[in-house]
């Protein structure tokens, strides 16, 4: 075999365990009970849990508290599952939060009572949804 061969497999070889490393990294969404279950055997490796902000009647944000300085806030969110949880996250509240139609958080329970989040991750209204509508209206007059 000719040395360019041999290290052309290397590079091929360290490319295909790169990649499985990766793929075993990766996290799929949970829900709050499998957190708290893996919380409860020691595993506090951070994972993705999707739902939505908890609403009134009104479609207003209930349960977001803001601390005095502005630098850390709690929230109520539901999981897919329907299960409810208080959610920490210490940082300031993001741009547009109160909007979003999806939230995802990545994080951990640190206690019993609470979701700690290291990452927020929003899914917010289109811009695009509103102007459609008015197109779709308007070509039909």
């Amino acid at each position: 075999m000719k040395k360019g061969h041999i290290i052309g497999l290397g590079i091929i070889a360290v490319a295909i365990v790169i990649i499985i490393t990766s793929i075993g990294d990766a996290s799929s969404y949970e829900s709050f009970s499998t957190a708290k279950e893996m919380a409860m055997n020691g595993d506090d490796d951070p994972i993705h849990v999707v739902g939505q902000l908890k609403k009134d009647s009104r479609g207003s944000v209930t349960g977001l508290e803001i601390s005095e300085d502005k630098t850390s806030f709690t929230f109520s969110m539901i999981d897919n599952d329907g299960t409810e949880q208080q959610v920490y996250y210490n940082e300031p509240v993001p741009a547009d939060f109160t909007r979003s139609e999806q939230v995802v958080v990545i994080g951990a329970y640190k206690n019993d009572q609470v979701f700690v989040a290291d990452k927020i991750l929003m899914k917010c209204p289109s811009k695009y949804q509103d102007n459609e509508f008015r197109e779709v209206a308007s070509s039909k007059k």
